[in-house]
């Protein structure tokens, strides 16, 4: 069972080979894209990584080499017009990219382009870059635009390109006054982000507010403090459309204040509020509800658990769970623990533990785990309730079912928890006995999803009991609305 595999345009250059490395230390496996297949400083990567051609000018074999793609980091761009290639036509290959990874069914884009462009800059460059993120954003895939400033690190690529202007041009000039602002950031750090960018919602902003104004509601928002200025210009353009389609930009509100003061006045207003959605960390989550004067539904931390029955399938339980844990560790729904039947332990444990570090996974396990599999870190206490949200899984042998609900009910938070088996009975007591959200049977816990289920953007997923559990869409932010149509009729 192979890693799952992303595209980087360009992985043995600067950024590019940043980018990769990080990937590769999450057990991802890297296609580049590339007509640069030696550059210095990336030698540790050529073994490593699979090479596939940059042909802007076969679409199709573009298409064939992104194919399989979780998602695709476009570090394509030009510095100087050179070898009759300018800034034109570099994003005329932008375009035939997107077009290629749209092919392919590339899930995800991450762009990363620079600080500041404009399509009125005056400098190619910018200008360039401006429209290089227009063709991105124009593609119709889910993306998301990474803009560093001063990019330094080792083999600095700020010394290079000074370097390179020495050499070719014997004066260059700075534009503007020198009143520059600029913060540089690591390379480590460009390529940290765009692996965090590709692991995120498309626009959680966006979906709130869209779902809520579908369903009759207005909406404030609140974001996370690392979201402040991408949520302020996020709700500018929707109040823009509101305005436009004749609607009250006020049905969108985002309260900007950081304190825990504001949300304790928020959520204390009855009578002007009527449901309160808090979701983010536990400690978030456990203000909002001690406040709180008006209805919560909460959006808990995801503790998650795959129970392997004695009579499961173990190709399929080793891929349920390879495929629960890895696809997106980030994720609420990601499977944080693994529960194993002693039955099937001497011929599960062995290919389970395999196949999880070869995509990257960290197992730590219970003392019966590591009788069957001795190296594996040793589990203490606090594992069996935390949430990682990283390639992180724990592994516990269990004396069969009972054992495996009786660890469920202890710690579970409610999200999502299934049992992989071919024993039907068991299956439907797994069912009846977990009292979870969403409860699986032989499925993976990230199909716990609104759009997996049919059901479009979600709001969030609800662990609460009332009124909604699960993926909340538009229907759960509805309520009833009793009409009655007469002719006299009284009551007797």
């Amino acid at each position: 069972m192979s890693a799952p595999v992303d595209a980087v345009t360009g992985a043995f250059s600067y950024t590019g080979r940043y980018i990769a490395r990080r990937l590769l230390e999450d057990g991802r496996r890297v296609r580049t894209l590339t007509n640069h297949s030696h550059r210095p400083g990336a030698d540790d990567l050529e073994e490593k990584i699979e090479v596939e051609p940059l042909q802007f000018q076969d679409r199709k074999r573009l298409a064939a080499a992104l194919r399989g793609a979780d998602v695709l980091y476009n570090t394509y761009w030009i510095r100087f017009p050179h070898s009759g290639l300018d800034f034109d036509r570099a994003v005329a290959n932008t375009r035939t990219l997107m077009q290629a990874a749209a092919d392919a069914g590339v899930r995800k884009v991450v762009h990363i382009s620079v600080s500041n462009p404009s399509v009125d800059s005056p400098l190619p460059y910018y200008a360039g870059k401006a429209r290089a993120e227009d063709v991105v954003r124009e593609s119709g895939l889910a993306h998301a635009i990474v803009r560093p400033t001063l990019v330094f690190g080792p083999g600095d690529i700020l010394i290079n390109n000074i370097a390179w202007l020495l050499r070719n041009v014997p004066v260059f000039a700075i534009p503007g006054l020198g009143r520059y602002k600029l913060q540089p950031v690591a390379a480590e750090d460009v390529a940290e982000i765009a692996v965090w960018a590709s692991q995120q919602p498309d626009s959680v902003t966006v979906d709130a507010a869209g779902l809520c104004l579908r369903a009759g509601n207005a909406v404030i928002l609140r974001g996370g403090a690392e979201s402040v200025h991408s949520d302020r210009a996020l709700v500018t353009a929707i109040h823009a459309g509101l305005r436009a389609a004749g609607l009250p930009a006020a049905a969108v509100s985002l309260l900007e204040q950081r304190d825990y003061q504001a949300i304790q006045d928020l959520v204390g207003r009855r009578g002007l509020i009527d449901l309160v959605i808090p979701r983010g960390g536990e400690a978030l989550i456990d203000f909002v509800t001690e406040h709180a004067r008006v209805p919560v539904l909460k959006h808990e931390k995801g503790v998650t658990h795959i129970f392997v029955d004695r009579d499961a399938d173990v190709e399929m339980a080793v891929r349920i769970i390879v495929n629960a844990k890895t696809n997106r560790p980030s994720t609420c729904n990601a499977l944080e623990k693994a529960l194993v039947d002693a039955e099937i332990a001497p011929w599960l444990l062995p290919p389970l533990v395999r196949e999880l570090r070869a995509a990257g996974v960290e197992v730590r396990g219970d003392p019966e785990t590591r009788r069957f599999v001795p190296d594996v870190i040793p589990a203490t206490e606090a594992d069996w309730e935390a949430e990682y949200l990283d390639l992180i899984l724990a592994v516990r042998v269990v004396p069969g079912i009972d054992g495996a609900l009786q660890h469920i009910r202890a710690h579970s938070t409610g999200l999502a928890d299934g049992i992989v088996t071919q024993d039907a009975d068991r299956a439907e007591r797994f069912v009846r006995e977990v009292d979870s959200a969403a409860v699986l049977v032989n499925a993976s816990t990230r199909l716990v999803d609104g759009g997996e289920f049919g059901r479009g953007a979600e709001i969030g997923i609800s662990t609460s009991r009332l009124h909604a559990r699960g993926p909340m869409g538009l229907e759960e932010l509805t309520t009833t609305k009793w009409i009655v149509r007469g002719t006299g009729q009284v009551r007797t």
